[in-house]
Formats: structure tokens, C-alpha cells, sequence
């Protein structure tokens, strides 16, 4: 709809930069959680493990894989000991004057040792490809249902939100579940698995070395648990500074021609120096803070190595151990201390993921328009008269904008709206469509009330061609069609010359199959309101809604379109929102608007003879072009 609304509606501003959301991968080591918390953590996790739940048998599959591959992975440095002793034994008899190592032995245990490890990969393996396709198919479900809720939403909900906030949920906020429930899913099963296999071999090696091995892991966990404590801080800075950084440069490529018209080039650097210098800051300071974990880890780590070396010399001497327990135990070890690292990744990770599931979930949630009713009226056979009964209508209940509106609309006639800047206009085109539903009153078509219509029927009655046009990235011959998904190409080529825009299209290097680019940039823009009003020839509707249609065409072309308008409009009902008065004499009726209200109607002789509101609009505008 045309721009004069933008005071009556309520104002859609961008998020602030700080809250765009760069999923996951900026900022922190895997599994840091830079970003926001859930604010319901408990409640957003129960919806959605009760969407996992439909895929409890592959969780249950994965968990038998994990466990299998997690078993024969803790078999491993068990083996490997025997191995060891083997050669340390074999080394010691041929001292002592026997044979020496078995190397029959010992290659059987090597050869064990290849399968083991080979099973517990094709295991591992498996298990990832399950829970890799699960979280997938919890994306793809996210995905669809967003998509499918984005047609049932309301039109309050799109003035209300920004379009970068609606988009990042179908983007980065699945994104980051559906990597954060990949991660998370496979680490928490095969880390707990691990953790507790191992814990039953090293007690099985000694009991004393492995509580002197437990020691050890409070220091550790504290110590690194401080480290994250301060660097949290720095990270949120760093993921609030990572939004402003692209806030401006999506700015700045958005408006770089106005920048370059106004020499403000200089002044868009120093407010990106000033914004990049804080990211750096806090990045930085964030990224040197989580460096400090893998040193601390390891030094600790080293020192629990150390008093366990010491420790099993001693049991090998008093023959309570073999010299190869002491190298699985130290392989047990370092299997022990990263699963419980990675289980204190995971309760990041699922915070990371309630957060951006809270966000779904919200939008999922949120109040739908009603789509259809019980026994809808056919659209089949009504003719598109139109009656405004006491219409009552506010953005807000509190601003009420259109005020008691009453007008009457005959088949086939030619309406036009008129009216300064934020008089209604095109609210009444938003209401007739069901764009917004009335506060009161009614609408009327054919003598139905367009509340007892599906709103999908209603809105095949219309056609309309907008002063912003709208062409999305696909071939001209799409973008006419689709109006009429089911057009021949014939069909399509007579919208076109009926629009005038035909010779346009056959100049062009690939005519009809020519592709639009993102923004349809690549014709002009005039062009493209053409192409609009092809794709609303084509169509065919009852009724017509013409939204400054001309206005981004020459004189010459308009002309040409005023033509085959009329042509168009003949035996349809048609609703004209002018700005330009010249247009619109030959209109049947006129309803000149102001405030919401009705305050003069006529053909444009009538209301230039009482010499009013609309006499003085006209006069204004023809002592302008004057």
C-alpha cells in the first residue's frame, strides 16, 4: 500500500543493533554460550522434548550404538596395558636369560586392538548419522510450520515486528537448535556413557589411584568455572558490538548512494572505527579469558598426572599393579576429565538451544486471523457492488482513525479516494481486502459481509496494482503469471500488450525468460509498475484496486496505461487512490477523505462546482503544475 499510512499505523522500527542475532560461531570456543538466556528454560525445554519424543526409537537406537561404541572404546586402553606389560615382561625374561617378548602374543593383542577400535567407530559413527538426522528433521518441522504460520499471521503482527526480527526466527534461531541439539544430543549421550565406563575401569585398575585422580577434578572445574564467569561478561559485549559492526555496514551497503551524494562517506568510516574498535575490546578481552581454560585444564591436568605416576611406581614395586595398568590408567584418566568437560559444554549448549527455541516457540504461539469460516459464501456469481455500513476502524482500539464511514458501490464503477497525507485511503483498501478486520460496522459485497468469506476467496475477487511494486527474482514470464499460476504463455503476452509493457519486454536479450534479479533491479521503475499491472490484467478479478498505479511512469506511458485501464476497469468494480487529481475526472464517484471521515462525495464536477475540500485540493495542485 502507498506510503501516506505510515502516521496511522503503528511505527515498525529496527531492532536495536545489539539484538540481532548472529547464531552460533561467533564469539566463545565450541560450546561457550555468548548470547541470551530463555527466560522460561524449564518450560521451553518441555515443549521441546516433547517434540524430540516423536523420535524416541531413534534416540533409543542411537543410545544402544553409543553405548556399544563407548564400550569398546573404553576396552581399548585396557588392551593397549596388556600390550605394554607384555613387551616390559618379555624385556625383563630376556634380561634374565629367557625368551624374550612373544611377539605371537603380542600381535594378537595389537590385532584386537584394530577391531576393537574399528567396531566402536562404526558404531560412533552410526550413532551420529541418527541423531544428526533427527535434529535435522526437528529443523526442517521448525522451518515448515514457521513458514506456514507466517501466512496465517495477521497484518498488526508484521507492522509490529521488523522483518529482520521475523526472518532471523526461520534463520538463525532454527539454526542455532538445530546445531546446538546436533552437538549437544551426541556429546550428552556419549559423554555420560563414557563417563561412568570409565569410572568402572579405573576403579578396576586401584581404587587409591583413582580417588587421588578425583582430587584433582574440583580444582580443575573451579578453576575454569571462574574463568568463564568473567569472560561470560565480555562475550555478551562482543555479541551486542558484532551487531552494531553489522547494523552500520548493513546501512551503510543499504544507502550507499545516499552516503556518496552527500560526501558522507568520512563520517560513516569514523562511526565504523568507533564500533569496530569496541568489538575488538571486548573480543579480544573475551577470547584471551576462554584461551586460559585449555592451559589451566592442562596444568592441573599434569600435577593429577604427576602425583598418579608417583603413586602407581609405587603399587608396580609392591607387585599390587602391572607397569601397563599405569598407561591405561593415565589414558583413563584423560578419558575421564574431557566427557566432564564436555557435559559442562553441554548445559551450555542447551541453554543456547531453550533460547533460541523459546523464540520458535513464541512465534508459533502467537495469535493467528482466522483463516476460514463455518458455511463461507461462494465468491462464484456475485457481481463486486460494495457498501461501507458505519464502518468504525483503529490500528489501535484507542485511535480510532476512521470514523463512522458510509459509502455505497455500484458494478462496474470507477471509485476514486482522495484525500492529504494520512486521510485513510488506502486503510479503507486494507479493509475491504481483510488486511485488518473493522472495530464496527460492516462490509458489504453483493450484501455479504466479507467477515462470512474464507479470506482466501475473498482475496481471489481482487486485483491490485500498487505504487510499491513488488517483483521477486525469477523470469518476467513468472512474475506476470503469478497472479494466474496456471496462464499460458499466450495468455501472459496479451496482459502484456494490453499493459503496454510487450515492445518493452521483446527488445530485451531473452524477452520473456529474461530473470529479475533480488531487487528487480535490472529494469527501471516505471518498468516494473508495468510489469504490476500485467500481472493484474492477467488475473482478471471483479474488482480492481489501484494504488497510485501510474505514478512511477512518463507522461507518454501513462497515457498508454490510462487507456488500457479503462478497458480493464469496464463492467468491473474499480478503487483508485489518487494523489495526482488530473487523473481521476472521469471517475464516477469521488470520496474525498480527511481525518478518517467522508467529508465530501461527487464526480469531480459536482465537487468542484460547491467549491470545498476537494475544490481546494484541486486548485492547490493545478496552481502547482502551473
Amino acid at each position: 500500500m502507498s506510503r501516506e499510512e505510515n502516521n496511522n499505523q503503528p511505527v515498525t522500527t529496527k531492532p536495536a543493533p545489539g539484538r540481532r542475532r548472529m547464531g552460533p560461531g561467533f564469539g566463545g570456543p565450541p560450546g561457550m554460550m555468548p548470547g541470551e538466556k530463555a527466560k522460561d528454560f524449564k518450560g521451553t525445554m518441555v515443549k521441546l522434548v516433547k517434540v524430540l519424543s516423536k523420535y524416541k526409537i531413534g534416540f533409543f537406537i542411537a543410545f544402544i550404538f553409543a553405548v556399544g561404541s563407548t564400550i569398546f572404546s573404553i576396552i581399548g586402553p585396557t588392551i593397549m596395558g596388556d600390550a605394554t606389560t607384555e613387551i616390559a615382561e618379555g624385556l625383563l625374561d630376556k634380561i634374565r636369560g629367557g625368551k624374550g617378548i612373544d611377539f605371537t602374543a603380542l600381535g594378537k593383542i595389537l590385532l584386537t586392538l584394530i577391531i576393537i577400535y574399528a567396531v566402536s567407530s562404526v558404531f560412533s559413527f552410526v550413532m551420529g548419522w541418527i541423531l544428526s538426522g533427527i535434529s535435522m528433521k526437528v529443523s526442517y518441522k521448525f522451518r515448515k510450520d514457521i513458514s506456514e504460520k507466517i501466512h496465517r499471521m495477521p497484518m498488526n503482527f508484521f507492522d509490529t515486528h521488523s522483518h529482520g526480527e521475523i526472518l532471523s526466527r526461520v534463520t538463525n534461531d532454527v539454526d542455532t537448535l538445530n546445531q546446538s541439539l546436533n552437538q549437544s544430543l551426541t556429546q550428552l549421550i556419549t559423554s555420560s556413557v563414557s563417563v561412568v565406563g570409565v569410572l568402572i575401569m579405573m576403579l578396576r585398575i586401584n581404587v587409591y589411584m583413582t580417588l587421588l585422580a578425583l582430587l584433582i577434578l574440583p580444582v580443575s572445574v573451579l578453576m575454569v568455572s571462574q574463568v568463564i564467569k568473567k569472560s561470560q561478561k565480555y562475550f555478551k559485549q562482543q555479541q551486542e558490538y558484532l551487531g552494531h559492526v553489522n547494523g552500520q555496514v548493513e546501512e551503510v551497503y543499504g544507502g550507499h548512494t545516499i552516503i556518496k551524494a552527500y560526501n558522507k562517506e568520512e563520517e560513516s568510516f569514523e562511526e565504523f572505527n568507533e564500533k569496530n574498535e569496541k568489538l575488538y575490546e571486548s573480543a579480544w578481552k573475551s577470547q584471551f579469558l576462554s584461551g586460559l581454560m585449555m592451559p589451566i585444564m592442562s596444568f592441573v591436568g599434569n600435577i593429577g598426572y604427576v602425583g598418579v605416576a608417583i603413586l602407581g611406581g609405587y603399587l608396580v614395586i609392591k607387585g599390587k599393579i602391572k607397569i601397563g595398568q599405569i598407561q591405561s590408567f593415565f589414558q583413563y584418566i584423560r578419558s575421564f576429565t574431557q566427557p566432564i568437560n564436555q557435559l559442562m559444554q553441554v548445559a551450555n549448549m542447551f541453554q543456547q538451544a531453550a533460547a533460541a527455541a523459546e523464540r520458535v516457540f513464541e512465534f508459533l504461539s502467537a495469535e493467528e486471523e482466522v483463516q476460514t469460516v463455518e458455511n463461507p459464501v461462494s465468491i462464484q456469481g456475485l457481481n463486486g457492488n460494495v457498501e461501507f455500513k458505519n464502518v468504525h476502524f483503529g490500528y489501535n482500539p484507542d485511535r480510532i482513525i476512521i470514523n463512522d464511514f458510509n459509502a455505497k458501490v455500484y458494478k462496474g464503477q470507477k471509485i476514486a479516494i482522495v484525500g492529504p497525507t494520512g486521510a485513510g485511503k488506502t486503510t479503507i483498501v486494507k479493509l475491504l481486502m481483510r488486511f485488518y478486520d473493522i472495530n464496527s460496522g460492516q462490509i458489504l459485497i453483493d450484501g455479504h459481509n466479507i467477515q462470512d468469506f474464507n479470506r482466501s476467496d475473498l482475496r481471489k475477487m481482487f486485483g491490485m496494482v500498487l505504487q510499491d511494486t513488488w517483483l521477486f527474482n525469477g523470469s518476467i514470464l513468472e512474475n506476470i503469471r503469478y497472479s494466474q499460476l496456471n496462464a499460458t504463455d499466450e495468455e501472459v503476452m496479451r496482459a502484456a500488450k494490453a499493459a503496454h509493457v510487450h515492445h518493452f519486454i521483446s527488445t530485451l536479450p531473452d524477452g520473456y525468460n529474461m530473470v529479475l534479479n533480488e531487487e528487480a533491479s535490472n529494469v527501471s521503475q516505471g518498468q516494473k509498475q508495468l510489469l504490476t499491472i500485467a500481472r493484474a490484467i492477467l488475473a482478471d478479478p471483479k474488482i480492481l484496486i489501484l494504488d497510485e498505479a501510474t505514478s512511477s511512469v512518463d507522461t507518454r506511458t501513462e497515457l498508454l496505461i490510462q487507456k488500457a485501464m479503462d478497458s480493464l476497469m469496464k463492467g468491473r468494480t474499480s478503487f483508485i487512490i489518487a494523489h495526482r487529481l488530473s487523473t481521476i475526472r472521469d471517475a464516477d464517484l469521488i470520496l474525498v477523505m480527511n481525518n478518517g471521515d467522508i467529508v465530501e462525495q461527487g464526480s469531480h464536477e459536482e465537487l468542484l462546482a460547491k467549491g470545498g475540500f476537494y475544490a481546494n485540493l484541486y486548485n492547490s495542485q493545478f496552481e502547482k503544475t502551473a
